[in-house]
C-alpha cells in the first residue's frame, strides 16, 4: 500500500507538472486567446510577423528572443498602421503601454515555461504595443486591414544563417586593405561571423579601414537585410547602444549606422529619430556631432525625404566653430537641397578651413569653401 501511494503521488507530481510546461498564449493586457502572428504584404519576406488582439493591442514575433527593440520596433510602426512619423512622436506611458511574452514557440503557438518542448530549444518573444484609445480611433481600422490580407508566416531563418559563404578574419581585412567588396556581395551575402570581422575593423587606429569597413557593412547588411532584416536591424540597436554607453567604444559606429541606412533607407528608417536626437543630445561632443551630420547627409545622399527635420534646423551648424561640423552641414543641406542655405553656402565658400573627406575609398583633404561650391551645385 506504500508503495502504491508513492507511485500515485509521483504520477500526480508528473501531470501537474506536464500541465505546466505548456500553455495557450494570451493577450497580458485583457487575457485573451491569440492568434499566430502573420506575414503583412506590404513588408518584405523574413521580417517580423505580427498580430492583433481584439483589446487593440498589436504584437511583433522575435523568433530568437535577443532582438526585443526591434520586435518593440515592429510592433510600434504596426500599430500605427506602418505610420513611421507617428509612431516615431509618440511617447510610453503617455501614448502607449508596452509588455513582453517569452518562450513563445511558433510552431505549436503554445507557450512554454521551460524553454525546451518536443526536443527544441523555444526562445521566441512577443512583444506587444497597445495604443490608448484616441490613437487607436486613428489607426485601429487600417491595422484591420493589413491583418485581413496576411497570410502565414514563412519558415525563419536563424538571424545570420543565410551566407552563402564565410569570410576569415585575415580574408575580410585583405578585402578592406585592397578595397574590393564584390566578393562580400555574391549569392546571399556574407554570414554573421563576416559581418562580425567588418564590425571590428571598425575600431581601427587607421582612419581609412574604419571608413571602408563602415561602408563595406552598409553595403553588405543591404544584402542580408533583403532576407533577414532582423539581423541587421540587432547590429544597428548595438551600434547606437554604443553611442550611448560611456563605457563602449564607438569609434566607427556612426559612419557605420549612416552606411547601413543609406544602403536600405526604405526598411532602416526607423532609426533615423535616434540620430536626430544624438545630435541635439551630444552638444558638448563636437566630433560626434560632426560624425552624425556626415551620417544624415550620407542618407540624404540616398533619399533626402526620410530626413523629416525642417532644413533651418540644421543653419546654425553651418557657423559652428567647429571645422568639421560646419562641413558635415555643408553636405547635409546640399544633400537637402536646402535652397535657403544659398546664401550662408555662398559665404562659406571663402571658409579655407582643410578637414578630411572619404568618398569613394579615399580619404582626401578639401576645404569647406571646396564643400560648399559643390553642395550649391545640388541646389
Amino acid at each position: 500500500m506504500k508503495n502504491f501511494r508513492e507511485v500515485n503521488s509521483s504520477d500526480r507530481k508528473k501531470n501537474l507538472f506536464s500541465r505546466q510546461l505548456t500553455a495557450k498564449p494570451a493577450c497580458p493586457f485583457c487575457g485573451l486567446p491569440l492568434e499566430k502572428p502573420k506575414e503583412l504584404v506590404t513588408r518584405r519576406p523574413q521580417e517580423m510577423p505580427v498580430g492583433s488582439c481584439a483589446c487593440g493591442a498589436v504584437y511583433a514575433y522575435d523568433a530568437t528572443g535577443h532582438n526585443l527593440g526591434a520586435a518593440f520596433i515592429e510592433a510600434l510602426v504596426f500599430s500605427c498602421n506602418l505610420d513611421w512619423d507617428l509612431a516615431w512622436g509618440l511617447l510610453p506611458e503617455e501614448d502607449y503601454l508596452e509588455k513582453i511574452v517569452e518562450n513563445y514557440d511558433y510552431e505549436t503557438n503554445l507557450i512554454v515555461p521551460g524553454g525546451f518542448h518536443e526536443g527544441r530549444k523555444v526562445s521566441g518573444a512577443l512583444y506587444f504595443v497597445r495604443l490608448h484609445a484616441d490613437i487607436q480611433e486613428v489607426t485601429r481600422r487600417g491595422v484591420e486591414e493589413q491583418l485581413a490580407s496576411a497570410k502565414p508566416a514563412s519558415p525563419v531563418t536563424p538571424a545570420g544563417k543565410a551566407a552563402a559563404k564565410t569570410f576569415t578574419k585575415s580574408e575580410v581585412e585583405e578585402l578592406v586593405k585592397k578595397y574590393t567588396i564584390a566578393p562580400l556581395l555574391t549569392g546571399t551575402g556574407p554570414d554573421q561571423k563576416t559581418i562580425r570581422h567588418l564590425q571590428r575593423l571598425l575600431y581601427s587606429a587607421d582612419d581609412l579601414t574604419r571608413f571602408r569597413a563602415a561602408e563595406f557593412l552598409g553595403r553588405a547588411c543591404a544584402v542580408i537585410a533583403s532576407k533577414n532584416p532582423r539581423f541587421v536591424s540587432g547590429l544597428l540597436q548595438g551600434l547606437f547602444t554604443s553611442l550611448t554607453d560611456t563605457a563602449a567604444s564607438s569609434w566607427g559606429a556612426v559612419e557605420a549606422i549612416g552606411e547601413i541606412i543609406s544602403n536600405s533607407p526604405d526598411i532602416f528608417a526607423g532609426y533615423i529619430p535616434s540620430l536626430d536626437q544624438l545630435l541635439e543630445e551630444k552638444g558638448d561632443d563636437k566630433p560626434l556631432q560632426a560624425k552624425i551630420l556626415l551620417a544624415l547627409s550620407k542618407i540624404a545622399g540616398a533619399k533626402p525625404g526620410l530626413i523629416k527635420k525642417p532644413c533651418s534646423t540644421f543653419f546654425p551648424y553651418l557657423s559652428d566653430p567647429h571645422p568639421a561640423i560646419r562641413a558635415g552641414a555643408v553636405q547635409l543641406l546640399g544633400n537637402l537641397g536646402a535652397t535657403k542655405a544659398r546664401n550662408d553656402l555662398k559665404r562659406l565658400q571663402n571658409d579655407e578651413e582643410a578637414i578630411a573627406v572619404y568618398e569613394n575609398g579615399q580619404i582626401e583633404k578639401k576645404t569647406i569653401g571646396q564643400l560648399a561650391a559643390g553642395a550649391l551645385l545640388k541646389i
